[in-house]
């Protein structure tokens, strides 16, 4: 009996345990730190000062279609072609992004293979940028609260906007 209880006593605080898993250290579990990051307070600074920039967002279509960043190009992953980068300047700063970081992480991955110079993976994707208090785009150009968030997994860790699935 005492060691039914222990077992119990013991599962439960794991349980609770999982579920504090924070954010950044979700993230963590997703990253491989192949090519650098940029949060979004620094990527906003550089988008206000008009830093010249690419912006790829590596989501599907109906993700980009519900939220995106400002000026953002789709690359898309699932049937990414890295040809649709060509007339990007290779030497220019280039910032991926996706719903928190993992497709554009490999998709940045790709581009630094073929010469990219300064490829940056914003750090948390567009749920941390969003959370963080940033605007977000739909495709009418039009601010928007609705975040596609990929799925309830990764909803979960929105604080601010309306998920979309």
């Amino acid at each position: 009996m005492k060691n039914l209880l222990l077992l119990f006593i013991l599962f439960s605080s794991l349980i609770v345990s999982a579920q504090r898993q924070s954010f950044h250290d979700m993230l963590k579990t997703y990253y491989k730190n192949t090519i650098p990051i940029i949060k979004p307070a620094e990527l906003y600074a550089k988008m206000l000062a008009g830093e010249k920039l690419y912006i790829l967002d590596t989501r599907e279509v109906r993700e980009y279609s519900v939220s995106h960043l400002k000026g953002a190009i789709r690359v898309g992953y699932d049937k990414f072609d890295i040809k649709a980068t060509d007339r990007l300047d290779k030497n220019a700063t280039v910032i991926m992004y996706c719903t928190i970081g993992a497709r554009s992480e490999e998709i940045g991955t790709k581009l630094k293979k073929i010469g990219f110079k300064n490829v940056y993976n914003l750090y948390g994707g567009i749920i941390y940028w969003k959370n963080q208090g940033y605007p977000v785009y739909n495709n009418q150009q039009k601010a928007t609260q609705n975040i596609h968030v990929y799925s309830k997994e990764w909803g979960k860790w929105l604080k601010k906007g309306k998920p979309v699935y």
